[in-house]
């Protein structure tokens, strides 16, 4: 008889940190594909991994997360072109967080969601990093996946999911995407520009179906916090100016930084530690109206 019993999970606690760092990395591997492929619309399954300057096939013993790549001293070991730091860097931030996940979740049904999630969220970061756009094979259908699973907690108890409110999930999508397209039609009118791509409003509404209304409204500061910080400081050192194409075809030349690897890494805060960070700022807020 197997026994899942909370004695039993914690003497296998060691082998699960060591099996989610792993699996991370495998994870990690295949991300580099879909952030390669995904904005050339090409398929994330076929054909088999490859190098893209020699296009030979690269075997499983080539393809170890991290490994492979510091055995093969960052070089394909058919043309000896040498191999980007990104790939391994990929992998090592996905087996980081699918381990951050677990040590925070533990062994519960939240743990697999949100590995899913972060992994995702890795792919938004580096295809809008690379490509200023935002996958919609991703934010479309996590929509309804965020949403699915609040019902999920609302009817299972001891799931470890942080949003339980089915409610609570559709406001948070809608309120989520609803301030950002807000602001970028603000921007539109004062400064005749767009001021960031819908991809970003469906990114911001997916992570509210996910963590509900205090997560989007958490997120979006931690963004613009992050991003005022970030983009400023990168905006003053490059001083280059983007063109970005809008949706009708008309140009626009600015100071462009995307703005999803912000709304990302907001979104991971939240995940990691968005109700504690609620709480203390409430209590502050106490501290604060007492004196």
């Amino acid at each position: 008889m197997l026994d899942f019993s909370p004695e039993a999970l914690e003497r296998l606690h060691p082998l699960f940190l060591v099996l989610s760092a792993v699996m991370g990395g495998m994870i990690g591997s295949f991300l580099n594909v879909c952030i390669y492929r995904m904005p050339a619309g090409l398929s994330v399954v076929k054909p088999a991994s490859r190098c893209p300057k020699c296009e030979n096939g690269i075997a499983w013993y080539d393809n170890i997360p991290v490994l492979s790549w510091l055995i093969l001293g960052a070089k394909c070991r058919h043309c000896k072109n040498p191999i980007s730091w990104r790939y391994p860097l990929i992998e090592a931030i996905t087996a980081a967080l699918f381990l951050g996940v677990y040590i925070k979740f533990g062994a519960v049904i939240a743990t697999p969601v949100y590995m899913i999630l972060a992994a995702s969220l890795v792919v938004v970061t580096f295809v809008d990093l690379d490509d200023m756009t935002i996958p919609n094979e991703i934010t479309m259908p996590g929509m309804p996946i965020g949403l699915a699973f609040s019902v999920l907690a609302m009817m299972v108890t001891g799931t470890g999911l942080l949003l339980d409110d089915p409610l609570m999930s559709i406001i948070g999508l809608f309120l989520g995407g609803g301030v950002l397209y807000g602001l970028d039609l603000v921007s539109l009118v004062v400064f005749k520009k767009r001021g960031m791509g819908f991809g970003d409003v469906k990114l911001l509404a997916m992570l509210g179906a996910f963590f509900g209304v205090k997560g989007a409204l958490l997120i979006l500061v931690l963004a613009a916090f992050f991003g005022s910080i970030i983009g400023i400081s990168v905006i003053a050192i490059s001083r280059k100016q983007t063109v970005i194409t809008d949706d009708d075809g008309e140009e626009n030349v600015g100071y462009y930084l995307p703005f999803g690897p912000y709304i990302v890494l907001g979104g991971l805060v939240y995940m990691f530690a968005g109700p504690e960070l609620i709480e203390w700022y409430l209590g502050m807020m106490k501290i604060s109206g007492g004196v």
